[in-house]
């Protein structure tokens, strides 16, 4: 009986060591948010405590103030995906008083060390304001074209190159625009896809009907586990083929309460029910408020 239980115990002290030390050797999640920034995008990626923003959402929501109650006061940097206010329109936020620094200028509330940009042939009053800001606050600035990759890795705040991430950081790759192609507006929006091992998510900002179709011309095997659902669920986006080839678990749609577009449409709704066959798994930040992921290397996207 002795001998017995002196076996049980040293099985479970041993499967104990085991498991604790699978645990140690795990590799820490990667984080999305998606935040409830009303009839606009912002979504939040994080990796070992270094934070990065894919669009700001419109000016006076208070993204910002939604950054600093994370804890957030350093982005490596920040993707505008197009030049409309409500992707855009948040940046404009960082120049809020917030102290000064030497010389008498403002020092913005959140550091910034870059802001990219695509090849939008759109101007305006937003792309020059979130230009101007940039400059005035000594931000680097530069364009992404499919095939470039960023990196949320230590030492590599904001790397950018052609070259794979090394180590263990999710790999983030631009699918959109390729560099050869002209366009403005929603369709020059900046399409991001990150993978972390087994874990994968689609950033296709407010990409149209036509430019999901030449994206899929151009990557024929696209798919991710979880997606935004482009330009706030309108019906001019998420087209049926492009939404299939995803084939996503949870997709994601920001849109304002009550908003006077109608977003969600009703016909794109029922397109992400076909594909997930799970009404749980549409989320919408109007009814959900923020809306948060992990990405793990083998067990791939988990909803907490």
């Amino acid at each position: 009986m002795n001998f017995f239980c002196g076996f049980v115990l040293l099985g479970g002290l041993l499967g104990c060591t085991y498991v604790c030390e699978n645990e140690e050797d795990m590799a820490p999640p990667a984080g999305v948010e998606f935040l409830n920034v009303g009839q606009g995008l912002a979504v939040l990626l994080s990796y070992g405590g270094r934070y990065a923003l894919y669009d700001t959402g419109p000016d006076s929501v208070g993204v910002i103030d939604s950054l600093k109650v994370r804890g957030v006061d350093t982005l490596e940097w920040v993707v505008v995906s197009h030049s409309h206010r409500d992707h855009a329109g948040g940046f404009m936020e960082i120049g809020s008083p917030a102290g000064r620094v030497s010389g008498g200028g403002a020092a913005p509330r959140v550091h910034v060390r870059r802001l990219f940009v695509g090849p939008d042939t759109a101007k305006g009053f937003v792309r020059d304001s979130v230009l101007h800001l940039a400059f005035r606050y000594g931000i680097p600035v530069d364009t992404l074209v499919r095939g470039v990759r960023l990196s949320l890795e230590a030492g590599g705040a904001s790397s950018m190159g052609t070259a794979s991430s090394t180590g263990t950081a999710p790999r983030i790759e631009v699918l959109w625009p390729p560099d050869y192609i002209r366009v403005g507006e929603n369709g020059a929006s900046i399409v991001l896809h990150v993978e972390y091992g087994e874990a994968s998510v689609l950033l296709p900002g407010d990409l149209d009907s036509i430019g999901e179709r030449r994206l899929l011309e151009l990557s024929p095997t696209l798919s991710a586990d979880l997606m935004q659902v482009g330009h706030h669920g309108s019906a001019g986006s998420s087209s049926l083929k492009f939404v299939s080839q995803v084939d996503p678990k949870y997709a994601v749609v920001s849109v304002g309460e009550g908003n006077s577009y109608g977003h969600p449409a009703n016909s794109t709704v029922q397109k992400f029910g076909y594909v997930l066959g799970d009404s749980t798994r549409f989320f919408r930040t109007d009814r959900d408020g923020n809306v948060k992921f992990e990405l793990y290397e083998n067990l791939g996207v988990v909803k907490p």
